[in-house]
């Protein structure tokens, strides 16, 4: 069985236009796919079929796999798998890695000493992380990993899952109550993340951690050039799809669901994105008429939205071909055109014409802090020093754009992190470099916005920096 079905990407974020700064990626490894196999003879749709396959999942995590982009290795690995089991496969996975530092704590406490087949310690920690959050089907989460078990390491632990598992119902009080004074158990996130939001965000570090813990919000972004708020809000009465409003052009759904079940989502009425990312395109100070850089722009949900709100001349960037289709994939569902170019965005002499850019969206490559909860093999992935490393690719890009931004334009800053050195630090550094930046005031009278992950949006930063003449 191939042990590697991920792209490993440890410093990367989920999404970005510019080279991650990791030291272990390539890009022949991130093509690299496993080739199909069989399950074993598992009953279809089974819990003992989802937690096997999602064992082959969080392997690769602990690993230091990336599972965003490492879902479709998965598919690939199990072909026959059908829809719905794949959606249990995934909903075990992200679940267990919300809350990874828990579980973790739990298994330690049940072994003797640490085990050295990868897919039975996954196999373990997503059968814990049921039992707690399932206590009602506590037998069947048993007996189904322990079938599960029977298929990897040739079978050779399928006693130890089974002994493990029993161990642990048998002392789940005492289990539990051990967490109490372990932080990363207690608050299900590293040592050094916990200790740098404490001391960044003093006031609201328990929320920010509680916060990465839970389901993500979903919201749509209308399409004014297709339907209106009004129109569309009663396209999802129809459909008995209830939604609070967040903005002129901008819905919550009271229940997430698939993309499918949108109406209007495949002719381009609506998009989905955070209520947090729609303020990029607002916050640009767009014009019509005005010639616009958006830098790293894969999916291209921020690329469709600027095209949504103004008549411009867009170029998007992308650094890897298969991102940029991606893009391309998004403004033909919405009916928008811009030109693309795959491209490093801070080596302007290989893309830029000489003409000068009125605007610039800078959203910049990061820890991704601020997005854990949907991308939570985050937490575990990252480690404290890729935040300078972060900080450094950011610095570069903003000074190669700043070049090809025209006097009197602007370029707003923006990444979906948390944390300082990648936010108000880095800007304030950018501005005592150039003299000729000016920090622009929002329509509120402020110059820059944290946004915390919450029960409306994901965790964003943003920063309009003018270029004076």
């Amino acid at each position: 069985m191939n042990s590697k079905p991920f792209a490993r990407r440890p410093g990367a974020r989920p999404s970005s236009g510019h080279a991650a700064p990791s030291s272990s990626s390539s890009r022949s490894d991130q093509a690299r796919r496993p080739p199909p196999r069989a399950l074993p003879a598992l009953p279809t749709g089974s819990l003992s079929e989802s937690l096997l396959v999602a064992s082959d999942g969080l392997a690769a995590v602990l690993k230091g796999y990336a599972l965003n982009d490492g879902l479709l290795g998965l598919w690939r690995a199990y072909p026959e798998l059908t829809a719905a089991s794949r959606g249990a496969v995934q909903d075990l996975l992200y679940s267990t890695l919300r809350d990874h530092g828990r579980g973790s704590s739990i298994l330690q406490t049940l072994l003797s000493k640490p085990l050295e087949e990868p897919r039975i310690e996954a196999l373990l920690l997503i059968a814990l992380h049921r039992l707690e959050t399932r206590p009602e089907t506590a037998h069947t989460v048993v007996d189904q990993a322990v079938e599960a078990a029977a298929h990897l390491a040739e079978g050779r632990l399928k006693a130890l899952v089974n002994g493990v598992l029993r161990n642990a119902l048998r002392q789940w009080p005492a289990l539990i109550a051990g967490l109490a004074d372990k932080p990363e158990a207690h608050w299900r996130h590293p040592a050094w993340w916990i200790e740098k939001v404490q001391h960044q965000h003093p006031e609201h570090w328990q929320a920010l951690l509680a916060g990465n813990n839970t389901h993500p919000p979903m919201s749509l972004r209308i399409n004014p050039r297709r339907s209106s708020l009004t129109d569309y809000r009663r396209e999802l009465e129809a459909a008995d799809i209830s939604c609070v409003e967040l903005g002129p052009l901008a819905l919550r759904l009271n229940t997430p669901r698939p993309v499918a079940a949108l109406p209007g989502f495949a002719e381009g009425r609506v998009s989905v994105q955070d209520w947090g990312a729609q303020q990029a395109a607002t916050l640009l100070d767009l014009q019509d008429g005005q010639r616009v850089l958006d830098a790293c722009a894969a999916p291209g949900g921020k690329t469709a939205h600027l095209l949504e709100l103004a008549d411009i001349q867009l170029l998007a960037i992308e650094l890897e071909e298969s991102r940029c289709q991606r893009v391309r994939d998004n403004l033909s569902r919405l009916g928008l055109t811009a030109e693309l170019q795959t491209a490093d965005c801070s080596h302007t002499r290989d893309w830029w014409d000489g003409q000068a850019f009125d605007r610039i969206l800078a959203d910049v490559p990061c820890s991704a802090s601020g997005v854990a909860r949907r991308h939570p093999d985050i937490k575990w992935l990252r480690r404290a020093e890729d935040v300078a490393g972060f900080a450094t690719v950011q610095a570069e890009i903003l000074d190669a754009l700043w070049l090809v931004l025209a006097p009197g334009g602007k370029m707003l800053y923006l990444t979906c992190s948390v944390f300082a050195e990648e936010n108000g630090q880095q800007v304030a550094r950018f501005a005592a470099r150039h003299a000729n930046c000016r920090r622009a005031a929002f329509a509120d009278g402020t110059t820059e916005k944290q946004w915390l992950p919450d029960a409306q949006h994901d965790g964003f930063y943003f920063a309009l920096l003018e270029k004076t003449l």
